[in-house]
């Protein structure tokens, strides 16, 4: 047993190794970060295993995630539930940022968890307004593609030409200076995200209380053709029929009683929050911009570089 070494053993006897005198002179000893791999491992090994998918920050992001498919479950047919499981989702964009600063749990996985959960769940909600809006549907996918393409060619660019350890987030006021003050005011963030997301909340309540953007909720059945609903005709007059084969059922009275609201607070929250949801948009244009010209940018010095090295070859 005693000729046998432990791998600790091992690597105290190759930092002393590294100790040794050389031509009568002491040499110095490796720096950490020179050091081989194994020895490093070994210096670690008495520092506590973190499991990173169970840091704080990241367990609220999975919490916004569940409340978010609990609020696509309702978004059809319960306006109101749908609105609270989608703006706590939201609200908690904001905690796990600050549960990240708190506990020093700030990591690359929960900020890309973070952006990936908002980009999908606006989507969500615009691809549901494009279905209760039809006539306005290009207008919804347009957004859906700048909102994921300026945030993937953002991300990329930064990954790209700013270093892998480069936050999205970080970005130089010489490049932009809105984004800059998007990203790095914290205030400006939160107030920018939280009524982008309320302007379409409203229009989404609008499409159930509104009859100016939603004529049908003003039709109503005769009574020939109540009759003829009584004998399991389909009718196409209100979203009720569309859902329900009979406007009559249990699931079709519920969906009809959530669906009583008034449209006087969804039009105060969509006006509120027009302006800065507009003012978000032209941050994505903007961001969609500078992020292609940075790759271009990019591009041009990779395409210098190798025109230089081509050239030293051929001399």
């Amino acid at each position: 047993m005693a000729g046998v070494t432990t791998r600790r053993q091992a690597a105290a006897a190759q930092q002393e190794k590294n100790a040794t005198t050389v031509n009568g002179n002491a040499a110095p000893v490796m720096e950490q970060e020179n050091a081989p791999r194994d020895i490093l491992d070994d210096l670690d090994d008495d520092e506590p295993a973190e499991n990173i998918f169970l840091f704080y920050p990241n367990l609220i992001g999975y919490a916004r995630i569940i409340l978010a498919v609990a609020s696509l479950y309702y978004m059809p047919i319960h306006p109101r539930t749908c609105t609270l499981l989608y703006s706590i989702s939201c609200l908690l964009d904001a905690l796990d940022g600050i549960a990240a600063r708190a506990y020093n749990q700030s990591t690359r996985f929960g900020a890309v968890l973070d952006m990936v959960t908002d980009r999908c769940t606006t989507s969500c909600l615009l691809t549901f307004l494009a279905s209760a809006f039809p006539r306005w549907a290009i207008l919804f996918q347009l957004l859906i593609s700048l909102d994921l393409a300026s945030h993937y060619m953002h991300m990329y660019a930064t990954l790209a030409l700013g270093g892998s350890n480069t936050s999205h987030k970080n970005v130089d006021k010489s490049r932009s200076f809105l984004l800059n003050l998007y990203y790095t005011n914290k205030n400006v963030l939160f107030i920018a995200c939280f009524l982008n997301e309320a302007f379409f909340v409203g229009l989404y309540l609008l499409s159930f209380s509104s009859p100016l953007l939603s004529p049908s909720l003003l039709e109503t059945v005769p009574p020939s053709t109540a009759a003829a609903i009584h004998q399991g005709a389909q009718v196409n007059s209100s979203i009720l029929s569309m859902i329900f084969a009979n406007p009559y059922s249990a699931g079709a009275l519920e969906m009809a009683r959530a669906n009583k609201m008034d449209s006087f607070w969804p039009w105060v929250i969509t006006g509120v929050s027009f302006p800065v949801m507009a003012f978000k948009q032209v941050v994505n244009v903007i961001q969609l911009v500078k992020a292609s010209r940075w790759l271009a940018e990019g591009d041009i010095e990779a395409r210098r570089e190798a025109r230089r090295i081509a050239k030293r070859r051929q001399e």
